[in-house]
């Protein structure tokens, strides 16, 4: 891909993308859909899917990022459902979707199938989140569906790696790739231990927000690359090391340290979700290319036939998952009951490491032979991933409302969030009275006054969030929409100073970054 291209490709990305989330559109199937239509047009180039490129370029920044967004606690709290979803159904998934392929192709070879398993198992780390984000789903589901996508890719490539190995020749015995295959989760897990334990020791002696940044924006592409050199899960390094530094190095970070990062991963993770779902809808001119290699009658067929099966394994593997679970007598459920296991076994869409996998299959076996039906798995990965974004990923909004599983715990989070704000304000009174009986030179009574009011302030302001679905406009509401209006009043007036000549663009940046901060306070809240 020349560079012409990849910037155009990327700014078209961009764009439908941002207007998507201007319109409250599904970002992920209009990016696909435009890829799709762009295809049809006869003027427009073929845009290759480099396997690598994602695979190094796209993958690590995208699971570092949802890492470090996502919760250590709560995933350890929901351990059992995670593994289950992320090892056991990818290794289930695998088996059977490799198994039925080669009961309707009999000629496919057996490892050939296995890895076609193995290339549709994970779900995509980005579409069901952002669903279920979107529309309120309960924290323990959306920690359930983030802990799977995290992990899955891990287990599904590592058994992309073993299958192909078999199926081009290169591979040892059974109990070898199994022994590969444990070898190299256990040391991606490791890995990623020793990477995060080290940047947080990094993180505790830089106090420069922009080192700050740099220094987390490579570490996920060290991980990933380390991990590969060293024959062990990249993915997995990158994860852990970014639930690491989410649970322990963030304490260590500076404030603006923070924001920064905050601000900078949320950039990046929107910008190449943009990109990889558009170079979905873009392989659709290869993926006809390679029809032309294979029956197409025969090839639709088998698309819908393995798009039911990838499907039906889901929701098969998880009620029988939580009816296992019932049996076995487990005092605490795996799942908030049948409307979570609903939700759950309806949130599998696939997405671009599907894609890069197939299109990274080898051309030749070890003895130079070309590897058979290559092309036909090619196509058929294309189509279970287009199948499943836009089936699944359509109708999940749907399922969630009708479920009535939308905001069903937002009043609840609130009032622990506002909880939360109020045993802080209480230990920063407590730190003050302390300060204050110690004589501290700058506790004098006007100013430990106005620090106690704007504390017992915050703390009054949270409490009144709680009913803000209330009739009529809460006092903190209201204090939220005139101060936006004294802010950009304040803007102006600073802004026709710089304009006058009074004041300089430095100086008009430096109180146009405090008023910034204290809206963005005010966002929260």
């Amino acid at each position: 891909m020349s560079i012409t291209l990849a910037v155009v490709v990327l700014a078209a990305a961009v764009l439908v993308g941002g207007l998507s989330r201007r319109y409250g559109l599904p970002a992920p199937l209009v990016l696909v859909g435009t890829g799709l239509v762009v295809t049809l047009v006869p003027a427009v180039p073929e845009v290759p899917l480099e396997p690598d490129l994602v695979l190094f370029l796209v993958l690590p920044p995208l699971l570092f990022s949802a890492a470090l967004s996502s919760s250590y606690v709560s995933l350890r709290a929901d351990l059992r459902p995670i593994l289950s979803l992320s090892v056991g159904l990818v290794v289930v998934g695998c088996v059977v979707v490799g198994a039925v392929l080669h009961l309707l192709v009999p000629g496919i070879p057996l490892p050939v199938a296995f890895a076609f398993g193995a290339i549709v198992a994970p779900t995509d780390a980005v579409a069901a989140t952002a669903v279920g984000r979107s529309l309120g789903l309960p924290r323990r589901t959306l920690t359930i569906l983030e802990g799977e996508s995290l992990l899955n890719d891990a287990t599904a490539l590592t058994l992309y790696k073993v299958a192909v190995g078999v199926a081009i020749g290169s591979a040892a015995s059974v109990a070898q790739d199994i022994g590969i295959f444990v070898a190299a989760s256990v040391g991606g897990v490791a890995l990623g231990l020793l990477l995060g334990f080290f940047m947080h020791g990094v993180l505790r002696r830089i106090d420069d927000p922009l080192l700050e940044s740099a220094t987390a924006l490579v570490v996920p592409f060290v991980a990933y690359s380390l991990g590969e050199e060293l024959h062990t899960s990249g993915v997995l390094a990158v994860v852990v090391c970014g639930l690491y530094v989410a649970h322990r190095g963030y304490r260590d970070i500076s404030f603006s340290g923070r924001l920064q990062l905050e601000s900078m991963w949320r950039l990046i993770a929107f910008v190449l979700e943009c990109l990889v779902f558009l170079l979905i809808g873009l392989q659709f001119q290869t993926t006809l290319a390679e029809m032309a290699e294979v029956d197409v009658g025969h090839a639709f067929a088998l698309c819908a036939a393995m798009l039911g099966t990838v499907i039906v394994v889901r929701i098969g593997y998880v009620f029988g998952w939580a009816w296992l679970s019932r049996l076995v007598g487990r005092r605490r459920s795996q799942f908030d009951g049948p409307r979570q296991l609903t939700v759950v076994s309806w949130a599998g869409m696939r997405g671009v490491v599907s894609l890069a996998a197939a299109f990274g299959l080898p051309q030749l076996m070890a003895d130079g032979v070309r590897l058979p039906y290559r092309e036909l798995v090619t196509v058929l990965t294309f189509f279970v991933v287009i199948g499943t974004l836009a089936l699944q990923g359509l109708t999940l909004p749907l399922l969630i409302r009708r479920l009535g599983l939308g905001r069903s715990d937002t009043a609840a989070r609130r009032r622990l969030q506002a909880a939360a704000v109020e045993t802080g304000v209480r230990a920063g009174l407590a730190r003050l009275d302390e300060l204050v009986a110690r004589g501290e030179p700058a506790a004098v009574p006007d100013v430990v006054a106005r620090l106690r009011g704007d504390a017992e302030s915050r703390a009054a302001t949270t409490w009144e969030m709680v009913d803000v679905d209330a009739p009529g406009l809460v006092p903190a509401a209201a204090y939220r929409s005139l101060r936006r209006d004294m802010i950009a009043a304040e803007r102006d007036a600073v802004r026709q100073l710089r304009d006058d000549g009074t004041i300089d663009d430095d100086m008009l940046r430096d109180v146009w970054r405090d008023l910034d901060l204290e809206e963005e306070l005010l966002s929260r809240q």
